[in-house]
């Protein structure tokens, strides 16, 4: 009988183990780095321990580190969770050596899987549908080009080693190919130590849809239903979903068979899942096996009211399954996203900060998996994905609906977030009519307005005033001439904006260019407003931290900050040609070189940060001067990295 478990992971995937290990009866063992001391993952924890700095290779890939952190606390088997050491065999080999139950399959099944040429070639003889292509061993560029010419276009180049749609590229052409393979080998060396790539025949506009698979050691295997994860942006999931909107009960028992006879063959234990690419007439490939718990485990244990952590703790006990193929029903929808600290309007930029304010909805049907809490710092050093949030429903609409209202709901302010970005996709007709595939977002998505920069309406102006008024005194009206239009200066996400603003008593009257504004502030709470608002009431959370302002009404949150006392900001810096980190990370590829002439708008730099490569692109148009940035150098955030001079400036 296993009694202590430790999870070497960190964030919402620690927390989620540790809970149902708790409930369980295990005691449970948390591993951190300097900067995560006081997670809520440690917090939540029997015991803990530091295992480094927070460099990720010094810590959560430090196979050492853990191993010396389970012999302290006696842990007796390991979860590796999802990502860092959760696919790497030789982690799992260590932990076996180590006299400890790795919860998780064999080394050999993760070592099998973890290569995408070895594994489509297991799946080739296993009898399971593949992607036409090519899987040529350490395969060199001119043997890639070759082969090309079999394939035809357009075509896909997939890191041999990788996943997450790193070291992926989709090439449409013979022009595009050499340069794509070079993009591709740099990302694969960078993400996975191993630039071996593989070919395949793009499936233009395919559904994703994986199968969730469980084994035990005693030769049982089922599949759980599957999940739809067709929502995807540069190869990423934002959005899955169970069951599929798209999968037909045939279907679905083909796919489970093929994925059952995928982890047989491989003489899998434990949780899996097996991906698909599924066509238009719904012919289905294997595209790759997962041999850890997904993200997205969620929804499949709503519909199937499993918990499949308590599935893979079962399993690495060594007890059979607890269900068999027959027993496992589906009920109702699940709907989940990721909810990630970035920036829409800016690239999908990743965000760091404090979270002043994280209040998740709550309501039947909702769950939200979160690794952070109000007063945690979102660092650069992991993911920036701040929480999951599932909602489940009868039908899909009911699931859709909830999951919308838990979106604008919840209340996050420190930090910006894809929220309203994942809010209109699911509100979304084209994803409601479940006919969304992995080329809806580029398609649909490519001018919303979610992924612009905010323009505050005159009524998101009046209640940022009123709201600035109230942290001044704690009461409306707070000025000393409350008849008397005083100005005031807001700096917004889409520029300055000269308001004047007039009080009588608990109204508030802004007038700002042409437009004129009116409403009511009552009962004020702290950090909470009520507005009344052409005879309405709206509630209005809100949080100030010095000058900055956050606010959330309607279902929208935004940001202002306090100029009305500071000197206007001079135009220095804008446009200057100093080229900064935005944050910590390495780069990735250099484009120009000194002398280059480059206009405004061009990438200049791919910088990698926080799993995700980001272009550093040209404020103005000029010469470039310095290079500071070499490929694989490792930058802080505000390091200079290229320079750009005026042509004027070059010729004086």
């Amino acid at each position: 009988m296993l009694k202590k478990l430790l999870i070497a992971n960190r964030g919402e995937i620690a927390v989620r183990v540790i809970q149902t290990a708790k409930a369980l009866g295990y005691r449970t063992v948390a591993v951190y780095s300097e900067a995560d001391a006081n997670a809520l993952h440690v917090d939540q924890a029997d015991e803990a321990v530091c295992i480094g700095p927070a460099q990720v290779a010094a810590s959560y890939l430090n196979a050492d580190a853990i191993l010396e952190a389970a012999k302290k606390t006696g842990a007796d088997c390991i979860h590796p969770g999802y990502g860092f050491l959760s696919e790497n065999a030789g982690f799992a080999k260590a932990v076996k050596q180590a006299g400890l139950t790795f919860v998780g399959p064999p080394e050999a099944a993760i070592e099998l899987m973890g290569s995408k040429r070895r594994s489509k070639i297991a799946m080739q003889e296993a009898g399971v549908p593949v992607v036409p292509g090519f899987e040529g061993n350490n395969a060199s560029d001119d043997e890639l080009i070759n082969a090309a010419k079999d394939i035809g276009y357009p075509l896909m180049l997939k890191a041999s080693a990788g996943g997450g749609g790193r070291g992926m590229r989709l090439v449409d052409n013979n022009e595009e190919l050499a340069a794509s393979i070079q993009r591709a080998r740099s990302e694969a060396r960078q993400a996975f130590g191993d630039d071996e790539l593989i070919m395949e025949k793009a499936v233009l506009e395919p559904r994703h849809v994986e199968i969730q698979v469980f084994a035990d050691r005693h030769g049982n295997a089922v599949y759980l239903g599957e999940r739809d994860c067709s929502i995807q942006r540069r190869h990423q999931k934002v959005v899955e979903e169970a069951p599929s909107p798209f999968v037909t009960p045939e279907l679905r028992n083909a796919m489970g068979e093929a994925a059952v006879k995928a982890a047989l063959a491989c003489h899998y234990e434990g949780a899996g899942t097996v991906e698909f690419l599924v066509d238009q007439h719904r012919n289905f490939y294997f595209l790759e096996m997962n041999t850890r718990l997904q993200v997205e485990h969620p929804v499949t244990e709503l519909i199937t009211g499993q918990d499949l952590v308590a599935w893979q703790l079962r399993v690495a006990e060594g007890q059979p399954l607890p269900l068999t193929q027959n027993q496992i029903s589906l009920s109702g929808h699940a709907i989940e996203v990721r909810l990630y600290a970035e920036d829409p309007a800016n690239g999908f930029t990743p965000q760091t900060g404090t979270l002043h304010n994280f209040t998740p909805a709550e309501g039947y049907g909702i769950r939200f998996d979160t690794g952070v809490r109000s007063g945690d710092v979102v660092s650069p050093h992991y993911d920036p994905m701040l929480a999951k949030i599932i909602a489940w429903g009868e039908t899909r609409n009911e699931a859709r609906r909830r999951l919308v209202r838990a979106l604008e709901d919840t209340t996050i302010f420190g930090v910006t977030t894809n929220r309203h970005f994942l809010s209109r996709i699911i509100a979304d007709e084209t994803f409601g009519a479940g006919e969304a595939t992995t080329a809806f977002l580029q398609q649909a998505f490519r001018d919303d307005p979610s992924l612009t920069p905010q323009t505050l309406s005159i009524r998101e102006l009046a209640i940022s005033a009123g709201a600035l008024s109230l942290s001044h005194s704690g009461q409306p009206g707070w000025s000393n001439a409350p008849s008397t239009a005083l100005p005031i200066r807001l700096e917004t996400p889409d520029g300055t904006r000269e308001l004047l603003v007039s009080h009588h008593g608990p109204s508030l009257t802004v007038i700002h260019d042409e437009e004129r504004y009116e409403l009511t502030l009552q009962n004020p709470h702290p950090n909470q407003l009520c507005i009344i608002d052409n005879g309405v009431r709206h509630r209005c959370q809100y949080y100030r931290n010095g000058d900055s302002l956050y606010l959330q009404a309607f279902g929208h949150s935004w940001w202002v900050r306090d100029m009305t006392h500071q000197p206007a900001k001079s135009a220095q810096g804008a446009g200057s040609g100093k080229l900064q980190a935005g944050m910590d990370g390495a780069i990735v590829d250099v484009l120009v070189a000194e002398g280059d002439e480059v206009e405004q708008g061009q990438t200049l730099v791919i910088l990698e940060a926080m799993k995700m490569e980001h272009p550093v692109k040209a404020d103005r148009s000029g010469i470039v001067g310095q290079v500071l940035a070499n490929q694989g150098d490792q930058v802080k955030r505000g390091q200079l990295l290229i320079s750009i001079q005026s042509k004027e400036e070059t010729v004086a």
